[in-house]
């Protein structure tokens, strides 16, 4: 068997996952986008108060991804095998998880939002500012968490255009109701920062109408309704806290990280978060086909273990690899060519100009290790089953050696922002190239067994009292 896949199904099968993930990602940055352009035309102040705020929002919408990256590793494999009744199970396992998240980030929203921003800046112009836009995110936590939960699952069985109708839908609903609050038009009344929040709530509230109406009431692929909310998955249990815990520890760990990061960003001074909040984007969309990729690599991974195929798993593991380094090149250049057009939309100052040129080179340089990192880590070893070694990565790197030396470079030895951004983002580096060894020894593919097989054994032994629970 040659080292890559030569199989042009292979392919198409994969542009079929990953387009459509690519293109919904890329609008949900564009909103992202138009949402930082119009609230920049506020000031630096308003800017900062909401990419902060954002920062601890983003460690939710993260946790989230990790609960249904997690669960659409059995999702998948359970779909490569037909197997719908494990396939329910784990996806009522994954909603009661989400629901519990969203609980858990709306208290400290509630009751303790200056406590929150000041996690991420001093500034008290700020703080006020981000309070005021938390006051709209309370009720975004379980909207947004549902509708993105089961996005993934819907993704992991094949259906992947509903998303991205909703997501197109979403854009326009959001930067509609956003221009109207934000400046006060319509015969709307002018709220600034308080309007982007009812902007994204609004387009919460649509994106959850479409998914969860279609998924809970209409689909019927997979044919899951409300009532199986309710379904006793005492058989997956353990499979479920194997495999998808770990995602979601390693993706809640990561976005905790990013959050130190933006502390780290915050402590150095208002303009580098300005400046930061500009290249986001930027980078968000070069690495849009990356997005893509990682989902089809864990996609095709589970359906083809999930067809007892290993050997031709590990082919496309290694053809992902290449796919990403690829993909990795161009979005560096991407960022190149567009880095002075994109700084010159923003109204800031000429310090923050020079600063986000920095982080535009920086950020072309680490693009490229991060999609060889992310299409293992995310995709095919996520796939594979392989979710333990993958937490341990992500603890390793991001937290023994990123943020240390991110915080020496900014706030001790005061570095230019190049090496700041580098050295916080060190991990992705590290990561490539540990991951290319795990690819190579073969124990990234872990063994899954049917939720029936498991159903009949519990029957002849017993059920222990902890899985009677679920």
């Amino acid at each position: 068997m040659s080292l890559l896949v030569k199989d042009k199904d292979f392919y198409k099968n994969t542009a079929a996952i990953a387009i459509p993930i690519s293109l919904q990602t890329m609008i949900t940055i564009g909103v992202n986008m138009m949402d930082t352009i119009m609230v920049g035309k506020l000031g630096e102040t308003a800017l900062s108060a909401t990419a902060l705020a954002n920062q601890f929002v983003t460690i939710y919408q993260i946790c989230c991804m990790g609960v249904g990256m997690g669960a659409s590793v059995l999702t998948a494999r359970f779909w490569g095998m037909q197997d719908i009744s494990s396939l329910k199970k784990t996806i009522t396992l994954m909603l009661r998880l989400c629901m519990g998240l969203a609980v858990l980030f709306m208290l400290p929203t509630i009751l303790t939002p200056n406590f929150l921003m000041r996690m991420y800046t001093a500034d008290e112009a700020v703080i006020v500012q981000g309070c005021l836009y938390f006051k709209w995110m309370i009720f975004c936590y379980l909207l947004q968490g549902m509708a993105l939960t089961c996005t993934i699952v819907l993704r992991s069985v094949g259906q992947v255009k509903l998303p991205l109708i909703t997501s197109i839908g979403a854009f326009f609903v959001n930067i509609f109701f956003n221009y109207t609050f934000i400046f006060g038009k319509f015969g709307a009344p002018r709220m600034e920062v308080q309007g982007a929040g009812i902007g994204t709530l609004i387009a919460r509230l649509f994106e959850f109408a479409l998914i969860c109406g279609y998924f809970l009431f209409a689909d019927r692929k997979i044919g899951y309704r409300f009532r199986d909310l309710f379904l006793k998955c005492r058989s997956l249990l353990r499979d479920y806290i194997s495999i998808s815990i770990p995602v979601f520890i390693s993706d809640s760990l990561l976005a905790l990280g990013n959050s130190a990061v933006a502390m780290v960003m915050g402590r150095i001074g208002t303009s580098f978060v300005s400046a930061n909040s500009i290249t986001v984007v930027t980078q968000q969309l070069s690495t849009v086909v990356i997005q893509g990729i990682c989902h089809a690599g864990c996609i095709l991974t589970g359906h083809t273990l999930g067809r007892g195929e290993r050997e031709k798993a590990q082919q496309q593991a290694w053809t992902f690899l290449v796919l990403g380094g690829v993909i990795g090149l161009l979005g560096g250049g991407i960022i190149k060519l567009v880095s002075d057009p994109v700084i010159g939309l923003y109204n800031i100052t000429e310090e923050t100009q020079k600063i986000a040129g920095q982080l535009m080179n920086a950020i072309a340089f680490i693009v490229v290790f991060q999609s060889m990192n992310s299409i293992l880590t995310k995709g095919v070893l996520r796939g594979g089953g392989d979710t333990k070694f993958l937490m341990v990565a992500d603890i390793l790197f991001l937290w023994v050696a990123s943020l240390p030396l991110g915080a020496l470079a900014g706030l001790v030895w005061h570095t230019n922002a190049f090496w700041i951004y580098v050295l916080l983002k060190i991990d992705q580096i590290l990561k490539s190239v540990w991951c290319i060894f795990r690819l190579r020894s073969g124990k990234w593919i872990k063994n899954i067994s049917s939720g029936e097989v498991k159903d009949a054994k519990q029957a002849e032994s017993g059920s222990d009292a902890v899985s009677a629970v679920f």
